[in-house]
């Protein structure tokens, strides 16, 4: 994906690659410390992960990282695993500095796009008190199928379908 997305400028859409993990570490770090804030918990998953982490993440057969580039810095990014038809969404991460311009509606517009045909559901889970995803997730469909506990808050489980254009 070239060309302009709302106003964040131009950004193109890669596979990131274990070259890519030292700035996909810290560009997640910097992202989740909105959400560690607002859940008063700086150990949330993705501020504990490692480089091995990320790495291991990146090599996974079953799990596809995406990101969007900006004058070749990383701007955004964004995890799908596949499990058989359902697309799991983790880390959409956008840099602090960039949030609000729309990268993270066509991030996670592209990754449902380029998943899989077999993929028929996307899921994907925050935690309550994350505003921001929670409306960005609502406002692209997603639906709450449940809340489970984690520490002193609640992550909220939502889904979509797969929506397939006539053809």
């Amino acid at each position: 994906m070239d060309g302009q997305l709302g106003n964040p400028g131009p950004v193109k859409l890669e596979l990131l690659t274990d070259a890519d993990a030292g700035e996909l570490l810290t560009l997640q770090q910097a992202a989740y410390i909105t959400e560690a804030r607002a859940h008063q918990n700086f150990d949330l998953p993705p501020l504990l992960d490692t480089l091995d982490h990320v790495r291991a993440a990146i090599a996974d057969p079953s799990i596809t990282v995406w990101g969007f580039r900006d004058g070749g810095r990383l701007v955004a990014s964004v995890r799908m695993r596949v499990d058989g038809p359902v697309g799991e969404i983790g880390r959409l991460v956008v840099a602090p500095d960039r949030q609000g311009e729309g990268l993270g509606t066509a991030l996670l517009a592209a990754a449902e796009e380029a998943t899989p045909a077999e993929v028929t559901v996307f899921r994907l889970f925050t935690g309550e008190r994350s505003a921001g995803p929670l409306y960005l997730y609502r406002k692209l469909g997603y639906r709450e199928t449940h809340r489970s506990p984690e520490a002193d808050y609640q992550l909220v489980h939502l889904e979509k379908p797969r929506v397939r254009e006539p053809g």
